[in-house]
C-alpha cells in the first residue's frame, strides 16, 4: 500500500519515481508471457500466500531487468538459484528459478539480460515458470506488490464527456 501511496504522491507532484519507464517495469520474459499464477498476498505479510506472480516460460528463456537498479543478490536461496534487484526509491524486485548472468553489486540497466529460466518451479502448470516479485522497502518488514500493476502498458485514454 505505501508503494502506491507514494507512486500517487510523486505523480500528482509532477515527479516520477527512479525506476523504470515513469516508474514503471518492463516485462522480465519476452515475449510478453501468459501469466500461470495471479498474486495472492498475505495478510499480515508473514502468512502464507503468493508474494509474485508466476510466468509461463521455457527452460534456458532469458530473463531481463525489470528497471534500472543494483544486483543485491544473484546466487542460491532454501536450494533454488535466484536474483533480486533494488531499484532506487525503493521497489526491489526479484526472478527465479534463474541461473544468474550477474553478480551482487552490479549495475543494471531496463531490458538487461540477468540470466536464464531454469525449470523445476514448484507448483508450476508449465514446462518451466518465472516467479517474478516486487517488494517496496527492506525484505524484513517489506510491503509486497503485484509487479503486474507496475508494469508500462499503453496509457488510457478517455474521451471527453459531453
Amino acid at each position: 500500500m505505501r508503494l502506491i501511496a507514494v507512486f500517487v504522491a510523486l505523480t500528482a507532484l509532477g515527479v516520477a519515481p527512479a525506476w523504470g519507464d515513469g516508474g514503471r517495469l518492463g516485462w522480465p520474459l519476452r515475449p510478453r508471457p501468459a501469466v500461470v499464477r495471479a498474486f495472492d498476498a498475505p495478510a499480515p505479510n508473514w502468512q502464507p500466500g503468493h508474494r509474485g506472480v508466476d510466468l509461463a516460460a521455457q527452460a534456458g528463456q532469458p530473463v531481463y531487468a525489470a528497471a534500472a537498479g543494483t544486483v543485491v543478490f544473484a546466487g542460491y536461496l532454501a536450494g533454488r538459484p535466484l536474483i533480486s534487484i533494488a531499484h532506487p526509491g525503493g521497489l526491489r524486485t526479484t526472478y527465479e528459478p534463474v541461473r544468474p548472468a550477474v553478480r551482487r553489486g552490479q549495475a543494471v540497466d531496463a531490458a538487461t539480460t540477468i540470466g536464464a529460466v531454469v525449470a523445476g518451479h514448484v507448483g508450476c502448470a508449465t514446462q518451466a515458470c518465472l516467479h517474478w516479485g516486487a517488494m517496496w522497502g527492506p525484505a524484513a518488514r517489506a510491503d509486497y506488490v503485484d509487479p503486474l500493476g507496475l508494469v508500462a502498458e499503453t496509457p488510457i485514454r478517455l474521451k471527453p464527456v459531453r
